[in-house]
């Protein structure tokens, strides 16, 4: 609460007198974040996490992937962002449940599709092999030995690197949970989702943002039909079809991993090694798939 009184006490100077409690908002994981009134305005305050940088969070690029989404008109307004915090405008919203995200896959698909094709370069760089070499070393710093799953995900890992490689890096989100997309409804002339939390945006894979949102949010092979072909405006060939099944598992690698790298950094309260066993079961189920290597030999981007 001290960093929050800070925080409020600096951001009063530009947007007007505070109004009333900060009301906690649930649903982040690694910050705390706030509906404020300024000035009589609302807005929503995200106070960073510490040590978030050993997550490979990189501020700037968050700055910058949240200001290119609002502008696309695809996230609320970027009002200010500093070292410590991110402010947002206030959106009256509902929160989105998998089901829900799934329900929505086409206007996602189209969100994401307009982001990566955005002539946009941020400052960071998002490869999931790359994080679980990083992750990994964070790790043993610290005097903690890997899980046995963890050199299992980093070999799927760097098989699905091999056939889908980085070649054409496109700004992503990268993060694409159901707790990270809002559902706005005749508010400032908008219906439909937004994406929020950018702070894991970088310059990576576009077939991992498919992936991602796919895996996170329980898609079944219908509604990957329907993301596929609306991100690529056309019915979705085997090669694409692979290729999400490949970023899906991708996908629990980086979840899994995160979540033994926060539970040894985190100050928040949370069950992340629970998190990081779920992930790890889902990825080993989907590496036990008898079409494993029929998805590696046909996956395209």
């Amino acid at each position: 609460m001290a960093r929050l009184e800070e925080i409020l006490a600096r951001l009063e100077s530009s947007l007007g007198e505070l109004g009333g409690e900060p009301i906690p908002l649930s649903g982040g994981i690694t910050n705390h974040n706030f509906r404020v009134t300024l000035g009589g305005e609302d807005y929503v305050v995200r106070v960073h996490g510490r040590d978030t940088d050993l997550l490979g969070i990189d501020r700037e690029a968050e700055r910058m992937a949240c200001g290119l989404a609002a502008e696309l008109g695809i996230a609320p307004e970027l009002v200010a962002a500093f070292e410590d915090c991110l402010v947002t405008r206030f959106i009256a919203c509902d929160p989105v449940i998998p089901r829900e995200a799934a329900e929505h896959a086409e206007e996602i698909a189209r969100a994401l599709r307009s982001f990566h094709d955005a002539r946009a370069t941020l400052p960071a760089r998002f490869w999931v092999p790359d994080l679980l070499e990083a992750y990994a070393v964070r790790v043993r710093e610290r005097g903690v030995r890997l899980p046995e799953d963890y050199g299992r995900a980093a070999a799927i890992a760097a098989r699905i690197a091999a056939v889908l490689p980085l070649q054409n890096p496109r700004p992503c989100h990268n993060d694409l949970l159901s707790s990270n997309l809002i559902r706005v409804h005749g508010s400032n002339d908008r219906d439909g989702v937004l994406i929020v939390d950018w702070e894991y945006a970088g310059m990576g894979h576009p077939c991992f943002d498919l992936g991602n949102l796919s895996v996170n949010n329980d898609f079944s092979e219908a509604d990957d039909e329907r993301l596929l072909g609306a991100y690529h405006g056309a019915p979705a060939t085997d090669g694409q079809r692979a290729a999400l099944a490949l970023m899906r598992i991708l996908s629990d690698a980086r979840e899994a991993a995160w979540g033994v790298v926060q539970a040894e950094i985190s100050e928040l309260e949370f069950d992340f090694p629970r998190y990081a066993r779920t992930h790890f079961e889902r990825l080993n189920a989907a590496i036990e798939q008898p079409q494993l290597e029929e998805w590696l030999a046909a996956a395209t981007a």
